[in-house]
């Protein structure tokens, strides 16, 4: 078992980036809150040896989207909190609430992806190997990710135009 101080720096340094992973993947509050923890109680029993901190932080975002994969199969005690609440507790800036709001109308193979790549900033590379999959995959998924987004987007616009009109 790690000590205490290892376990509480590792939440210091990134407990609020697994927490905005897994609201964005669960679409609900308590459930993000029990993945996160989860994944650091995993840390404390498993107590891995990781070559490096990249390694650490690689493996608590593997175990936490694991997680909330788990829990989304499992789903039936919450309903979605309002979006409102979420794009406050996922976005890191008030700017970047509307990308939230369209990430979270993604299903979650897009939506976990699209997160790790241009909210976290992860690496394709790295996020196949975060989420056990190929970078071909990876890129498929950026993909198709990007494109729903663009429709998404373009019904937003349509019904503006409308609503103008």
């Amino acid at each position: 078992m790690p000590d205490t101080s290892c376990v509480a720096e590792a939440v210091r340094k990134y407990g609020d980036m697994l927490y905005r992973i897994c609201i964005i993947m669960l679409k609900n509050h308590a459930d993000a809150e029990d993945a996160v923890q989860e994944t650091f109680i995993k840390y404390m029993q498993k107590a891995p040896d990781f070559n490096n901190q990249e390694h650490q932080k690689a493996w608590l975002i593997t175990v936490s989207t694991n997680k909330c994969r788990d829990m989304l199969r499992k789903r039936v005690r919450f309903a979605d909190e309002s979006e409102e609440i979420l794009y406050n507790l996922a976005a890191k800036d008030p700017e970047s609430s509307d990308v939230i709001e369209s990430l979270l109308e993604l299903p979650e193979k897009f939506r976990s992806v699209m997160t790790l790549h241009y909210i976290e900033e992860y690496k394709v590379e790295e996020i196949a190997s975060i989420i056990g999959k190929s970078p071909s995959a990876v890129k498929m998924r950026l993909q198709k990710g990007r494109n729903l987004l663009r429709e998404i987007y373009r019904k937003e616009f349509r019904n503006n135009e409308l609503q103008q009109t």
